[in-house]
This record gives structure tokens, sequence and C-alpha cells, in this order.
């Protein structure tokens, strides 16, 4: 089974409701069951968009913004979601999210991320640039350039609409 990074867009209520769940259920469930509409999954793309980004020379501000938008933050309590036998990531880390004003912030830096211009500073082989990506680039499928501009765009949409409905973003690997 493959460990693959998810995301989540929730409103405060949805997770509070959850919490509450978890806290009256014998078991600790939370009742954690986001619309699909509402998830997404990064497969292993995590670590390869930062290193484009990296190798791109992307700026701090917006490497700093990525990052976040993929790690998370730890100041929303989440341990509610992480407790056997309902742990939503039992194989990585443990369950981190953005509050509305955080993902907001990471939508608008994402958004002013031009991912095609930095998969153009890689070489133009592909094998050359997946080489030089590392952390598996090389096995991806279809074309490594194609995968991570797939992925990021999905990313930066997935963003772009969670302001727009005051939603935090939950991220886990799973």
């Amino acid at each position: 089974m493959a460990v693959t990074q998810q995301l989540a867009r929730v409103s405060a209520e949805f997770l509070a409701s959850c919490r509450r769940s978890a806290g009256a259920s014998t078991d600790g469930d939370p009742l954690w069951d986001p619309p699909s509409a509402d998830v997404l999954d990064l497969d292993w793309a995590p670590f390869l968009l930062q290193r484009v980004c990296e190798l791109g020379g992307l700026d701090g501000v917006h490497r700093n913004a990525l990052q976040q938008a993929l790690d998370g933050d730890t100041a929303i309590d989440l341990a509610f979601l992480n407790t056997h036998p309902h742990a939503i990531g039992p194989f990585g880390p443990d369950p981190t999210a953005l509050s509305a004003a955080q993902v907001a912030r990471v939508a608008e830096l994402l958004g002013q991320i031009d991912f095609p211009a930095l998969l153009a500073a890689l070489p133009t082989d592909g094998a050359a640039a997946a080489s030089l990506i590392g952390n598996g680039a090389d096995g991806i499928v279809g074309g490594t350039k194609e995968y991570l501009l797939g992925h990021f765009s999905a990313m930066r949409e997935f963003y772009r609409d969670a302001p727009r409905r005051q939603l935090l973003v939950v991220l886990w690997w799973d």
C-alpha cells in the first residue's frame, strides 16, 4: 500500500463536530468523512514539487508558502483524528491543519507561482530532469513534468477555492 499525502477542505464547524463525536464515542470515532469533492490526493508529489521550486530558484516567500501548503501547521489540535482505531493518518506524521486565514494567504501566494516557468528551468530531456529532481522522479509513468504540473495545478485550485468558502485545510499522510 502506497502512503500518499491527503488534503481536505473543511469548515471549522465540521472539525468541531468531529471533535465532539470523538469525545462522545466509546472508541473515539470522530466520524471523519469530508465530502469527496473537498479531498485532494497529492500522491507522492509534495517532495518533488518542493525540489522543482528549489531547483527553479523560487524565492523564499513563495517556497515557504508551498511548504506550509504541504506541511500545514500544528496550532490546531487534531489529536482526535489520530486515535486508534480511527486514525486518519496511521502511516505518517500526525495530521496538521491550516486556519482559514492561513489558507487564504497560502492560496494567494500559490496563485503567484509560475510553475511552468520553474519546470522550464529543468533540462528538456525528461530523464535528465527526473534525475536532477531525484526522490523517485525517474519512476513516474507519463512524464515527470506533466505529473508535477498536474499535481501543482490541482493543489493551487484546491487552495484557491477554500478561502471563498472560509474553509480550513487538514493535511495527513495515508
